[in-house]
């Protein structure tokens, strides 16, 4: 007798919540996902329009002479350095300092050590490895990287927030 009061509720609640207050059945919306992605691409396009505004207005602002990637990526080399360009598969340490656009500090060499990876591997924002391959040794530089190229829609947990442009003043201290 319990499974039939079991099997009868559940066709009472199954009948209740596929009807609407006039006694007709909903339908569900059909989700067009074509559409929604062209919501999304214009939406981050939005995004990247107003980056792009704002990194402008600070190049300007701090007087920066810039080259500019097809991926967005800003930077400016203040030396040159020596020998060959860092690519692929060279451990490399970098003196920094990271700046968010209103040159508020967020990390630095100074406070939290060098930072030293292996370039090709990830484990660093996509930006500066794209940037440390136009470098040498002993390179100096001003890299600015949109949040796409840096930490995105989420942030590093810790400091940076979601949507984060970033501006990183780094010295090639050593290449392996």
């Amino acid at each position: 007798m319990s499974n039939i009061l079991k099997f009868f509720y559940i066709i009472t609640l199954v009948i209740f919540f596929s009807c609407d207050s006039n006694n007709t059945r909903i339908t569900p919306q059909v989700i067009d996902k074509k559409h929604i992605e062209e919501l999304l691409i214009e939406r981050n396009i939005d995004i990247l329009a107003r980056e792009s505004e704002l990194i402008d207005e600070y190049i300007k602002q701090n007087n920066l002479e810039v080259v500019k990637t097809g991926t967005g990526l800003r930077y400016q080399v203040l030396n040159i350095g020596e020998g060959e360009y860092i690519k692929k598969g060279d451990l490399v340490t970098l003196q920094y300092e990271i700046r968010f656009l209103d040159n508020d500090v967020v990390y630095s060499s100074d406070s939290d050590g060098y930072k030293t990876f292996l370039v090709g591997r990830g484990g660093v924002e996509s930006g500066l490895e794209e940037a440390i391959l136009k470098l040498k040794m002993q390179s100096e530089a001003i890299i600015i990287l949109p949040s796409h190229l840096a930490y995105g829609f989420v942030g590093d947990g810790n400091k940076i927030p979601y949507k984060s442009v970033l501006v990183y003043r780094i010295k090639v201290i050593d290449i392996k």
